[in-house]
Order: structure tokens, then C-alpha cells, then sequence
């Protein structure tokens, strides 16, 4: 048996030197290690021996077996490397095409918008998308039964530092005002962009995940043509003209007094269309004057200092820039869409 496994052993070195490619190894594998293979044949007739010798014999085959394995793979490894090493790289052939990438439509508008502000001296600052409701609400005024405190408007969430209230992913850029008044001293001017989260069901006209951009001036004095300047910019910097707005009173717990803004129908210039319940205007953005109690949590005192600040949804302002007209296009990743906008 001893004889047998020297004899194998010498045999499969023989055949190794003259393998000239990796199929030709794998072929030896199977004749040698394969189901019917000659070591397998050898380890199966162990039970022809007497009892005293089988130990022994089958130590010195399952070493032959190993041996062969390992002597098996080497092989089939340098003739890979030996057939890689000769292959010739033609470096004067052209490349692959490369397919050019921009910018999400809503991303461009949000960097539009920076620049814009950014010339009339504004500062940019971004905020956690993680908050509290002390920052999100308690700050903003908001009363403590207000229904946006509640699961079915809020994302909150589990667990917390023990010393601040419950957690949530910011459902408005708001609370991020008086988070930056906190780290400054007055007089402030900035805008501050970003995702924001709703407990909604989704459909053509709502996202549960969308962007929206704030803009704020605090000073001693704030007329109210500041902020006229604030929408404005915002509406010709998205349309690339300047727009017709209006406002309207209008009750939100953070401003007082509060406003809701409209612009004309961008779709039938003003003369009334489905897209604007044919009254001519679409309302686009609340805003007003911070109110004394927010202006008290930054720190200020609310008869020195005053403000106005304006929110926009921006996601909805880019799908009537463009004519879209179902928001879910945005988050769908569908190339085909995107590719418009590079």
C-alpha cells in the first residue's frame, strides 16, 4: 500500500509538469481525487488490509490525498498567473464612454438658492434632521395639545439623553431658527435648507420626506419691505423671472402677526386653470414676524428686536418650475427621469 501511494504520488507530479493549462489540471483533479479517482480507490481498498496495518496505511493515503490537493491548486494558480502576465494592454485604444452625472433637480435648486441669498449677505446654516420636540415645538409655541405633536403628523423616536424631551426626525426647518440665534448674537441673517419628515400618505402631491427652505432676518428694526425681499428672491431665483405674490393673514403659533403667501398660477399666467382651482394663484409659503415667545426662547428681548422670516416647500416649487406633476418622481431614482435635468 505504501509502494502504491509512492507510485501515485510520482505519477501525479509527472502529469502536473505536463499540464499546460487550467482545464488540464482540473482533468487531473477528477482522475485523481474525483469520486473514481485513483487515491479514492486507494483510500476505499484500506479494508482489504489486516487489521494492524489499516491505521498506518490510512494516515500515509490521506497525506498523499492533502499532498495532492494542495500541489493540485498550486499548479492551476500559476498557469492563471502565466496566462494573465502575457496578456497586451493596447494603452492607444479609446476608452469607455462615460455617462456625465449632475445634480438632483430639487439639490441644484437648493445650491441655486444658497448663492442667491448668499449675495445679499445671508449666512447658510444646516441643522441635525434629528430633533426634540423641545427644539420643534416647545420653542416654536407650539400649545401642548397642538395635533402636530401627535404620531399621526410626527416621527418620534425611542430613547433620548435623559435630559432633553421626546426625539423626533425634524417635521420643520423652524425649530432650527432659534437653535442658530442660540449660538450668535443678534442682529441675524440667514437661511437654512434641508429634509424634513411628515407621518403622511404618500400620493402625487406629498412625500413623507421633502425639502424645505427658511430664510430669517432679526433685527432691531425689520420693515416690512425685508420681507417682500425675502420672497421675491426666492420665487425668481426658482422661475428665473420675477413673479406676482400676494399675502393673506394667516395663524401659525411661531409669527404673529402671520401670513400666507401666494403667487400667480405659473401654468395660465393669472387667468385661472385646473392646476390653480382657477382662481389664478396657488398658495406656496406661510411666514410672518417671529413670534415674542420664540424670540424670547433665543435669548432676545421681544420689544428691542423683531424679524420676518418665510418657509417654502421647495420640491413643490421645482415640479411647477418644470411642469411635474407627481412629487414621488424625486425620491424614485429612475434614471430616465433624472437624465432630463443634467
Amino acid at each position: 500500500m505504501t509502494d502504491a501511494a509512492d507510485d501515485l504520488r510520482s505519477e501525479l507530479s509527472g502529469a502536473l509538469e505536463a499540464a499546460n493549462s487550467p482545464e488540464a489540471v482540473e482533468q487531473l483533479r477528477v482522475a485523481y481525487l474525483g469520486k473514481k479517482g485513483k487515491i479514492t480507490a486507494l483510500l476505499k481498498s484500506l479494508g482489504q488490509l489486516p487489521p494492524e496495518e489499516r491505521k498506518a496505511a490510512g494516515q500515509r493515503i490521506n497525506q498523499l490525498k492533502n499532498a495532492a490537493s494542495e500541489e493540485l491548486e498550486q499548479r492551476k494558480l500559476e498557469l492563471v498567473d502565466a496566462a494573465g502576465s502575457g496578456v497586451v494592454i493596447d494603452v492607444t485604444a479609446p476608452g469607455l464612454p462615460v455617462a456625465p452625472g449632475g445634480l438632483h433637480p430639487i439639490t441644484q435648486m437648493m445650491y441655486d438658492l444658497d448663492d442667491a441669498f448668499a449675495a445679499l449677505n445671508f449666512e447658510v446654516y444646516q441643522g441635525p434632521e434629528i430633533s426634540t420636540e423641545h427644539h420643534d415645538f416647545d420653542n416654536m409655541n407650539f400649545p401642548p395639545d397642538h395635533p402636530a405633536r401627535e404620531s399621526m403628523d410626527t416621527y418620534w423616536l425611542a430613547g433620548g439623553d435623559g435630559n432633553e424631551s421626546r426625539r423626533c426626525l425634524r417635521p420643520h426647518l423652524t425649530g432650527g431658527s432659534v437653535r442658530h440665534m442660540l449660538e450668535g448674537s443678534p442682529p441675524y441673517r440667514f437661511v437654512y435648507p434641508g429634509h424634513v419628515y411628515r407621518n403622511e400618505t404618500t400620493d402625487a402631491r406629498h412625500e413623507r420626506a421633502f425639502v424645505q427652505y427658511e430664510a430669517l432676518i432679526v433685527d432691531r428694526e425689520v420693515p416690512f419691505t425685508a420681507g417682500r425681499l425675502l420672497i421675491d428672491t426666492i420665487l425668481q431665483t426658482v422661475f428665473g423671472k420675477p413673479v406676482k405674490t400676494r399675502m393673506r393673514a394667516g395663524f401659525f403659533p411661531f409669527v404673529e402677526p402671520g401670513y400666507e403667501i401666494d403667487m400667480e398660477c405659473q401654468v395660465c399666467a393669472g387667468e385661472g386653470c385646473s392646476v390653480c382651482k382657477h382662481v389664478g394663484w396657488l398658495e406656496v409659503m406661510p411666514g410672518g414676524v417671529p413670534h415674542p415667545n420664540v424670540l424670547r426662547c433665543a435669548g432676545l428681548n421681544p420689544d428691542e428686536w423683531t424679524g420676518f422670516y418665510v418657509n417654502v416647500g421647495l420640491d413643490r416649487l421645482v415640479m411647477m418650475r418644470y411642469g411635474i406633476d407627481d412629487v414621488r418622481l424625486f425620491h424614485s431614482a429612475d434614471l430616465r427621469f433624472l437624465h432630463q435635468f443634467r
